[in-house]
């Protein structure tokens, strides 16, 4: 028999897409698989729901705990993009290698998702399957279907769906983000209602609270001392710093394949973490590991995005920052109140500071008296006098509009 397993979620795109795989591929089996990477526990009812109204034989695959450890990770290579904290683009590698193990344990002889053509989530997806032996197969896709089509097309097969429609907004949930998007939210102009936040609270800024993260090697560990694995730690902060209205972010995000979209994201643990593990940074990393340490994070971040994480460029970028964050150990203080997560103290038996040298009431610097800057402060900016002198001693001509000069 030839058998395809299909990243299933039990919405409308994978729903439409079991029998058409099965009339328009002519697959004999197609098997369902849902990867836990922090949904709620609604999403999992309807996957099962509909799998058991289909007919289909269904696997739930537990990646919470790898997904976060992931997460973590890319703390330490303060990884966003265009501004926001990286969530499904880091979740979607991992729920498609669960299906591909899925899909070689059942001897399947391809997969499938259920993505259009305009997304990310084709090419993370297939990034990783395309390295395996198995067919890929894109439905939607493939077949040129719309939303419409699809309404239309469940209607007619009388498929477990609620009509095609699963609420205004198409939203993504995992540990780290929740995404929401579509309908009305696609209009830049339109401002959102508070309805489509779920993991924060309006940020009132009436009261503040102080929260105390604690490092070790660069990964966060603990919560106001207390250690914790990573989903606790996560689904902690998430809740705690949700509550002050932290981590909402709305914007126009440059897609993989060109096309702009409107995004609006949650996202309250990331937003604590990165600002917490940037504070600490910046206390024990010299001023020359962080100006390089700023590039290679944008570049880590940037393959996180696209879902290549595997790729060799990340091993070797991984290189610097595993260097870098064996001494990012040490704890930090974030101040939490109206939407802003904003550090306050830290503290590391590696930080690259000295208060009586900083401090103002101080003479001398391990032996450097004040004086001394004197020579240093006559040779800064030399070049710039010098560039400065030679153009006023020299007469430059004028440029005129065909591309001459007057001579």
């Amino acid at each position: 028999m030839n058998t395809v397993a299909l990243a299933f979620s039990g919405g409308l795109d994978t729903t439409v897409c079991v029998p058409l795989l099965e009339e328009e591929y002519g697959y004999d089996e197609v098997i369902g698989v849902t990867v836990d990477v922090g949904q709620p526990d609604t999403e999992f009812a309807e996957a099962r729901e509909t799998a058991d109204a289909l007919g289909l034989e269904h696997f739930v695959v537990d990646a919470r705990e790898e997904f976060a450890e992931l997460c973590l990770r890319s703390v330490r290579a303060n990884a966003d993009y265009q501004g926001y904290p990286l969530g499904t683009a880091l979740a979607r590698p991992v729920i498609a290698s669960a299906i591909l193990d899925v899909a070689h344990e059942e001897g399947c002889d391809a997969v499938a998702h259920g993505c259009t053509g305009k997304g990310n989530d084709q090419l993370r997806f297939e990034a990783v399957w395309r390295d395996s032996d198995l067919n890929v197969i894109a439905p939607v896709r493939e077949l040129g279907l719309t939303r419409e089509y699809e309404i239309e097309y469940a209607a007619e097969r009388n498929l477990p769906v609620e009509g095609g429609n699963e609420g205004a907004w198409s939203i993504d949930t995992n540990l780290w983000s929740r995404s929401i998007e579509g309908d009305d939210l696609e209009d830049p102009s339109y401002v959102p209602p508070e309805e489509i936040y779920e993991w924060t609270d309006p940020p009132s800024g009436t009261d503040s609270e102080l929260v105390e993260i604690g490092f070790e090697d660069g990964y966060a560990v603990s919560v106001d001392g207390e250690q914790l694995d990573a989903v606790e730690l996560i689904e902690q902060l998430n809740a705690l710093a949700g509550s002050h209205g932290i981590g909402r972010t709305d914007m126009m995000e440059d897609r993989m394949l060109g096309l702009k979209v409107r995004e609006n994201y949650e996202h309250p643990a990331a937003t604590v973490l990165l600002a917490a593990h940037e504070a600490l940074e910046g206390l024990v990393l010299t001023q020359e590991e962080r100006s390089t340490k700023t590039s290679i994070d944008q570049q880590w971040s940037e393959k996180a995005y696209q879902g290549l994480l595997s790729a060799p460029l990340v091993d070797a970028l991984s290189g610097f920052i595993d260097a870098t964050q064996q001494r990012v150990t040490g704890t930090v203080t974030v101040k939490l109140d109206g939407g802003h997560a904003r550090p306050v103290a830290r503290e590391s038996e590696y930080a690259v500071y000295s208060e009586s040298a900083a401090s103002f009431n101080t003479e001398t610097v391990d032996g450097i008296e004040q004086a001394d800057a004197t020579g240093v402060a006559k040779y800064h900016g030399y070049q710039d006098r010098l560039a400065r002198a030679a153009t006023e001693e020299t007469d430059v001509p004028e440029a005129i509009m065909d591309g001459g000069t007057d001579v």
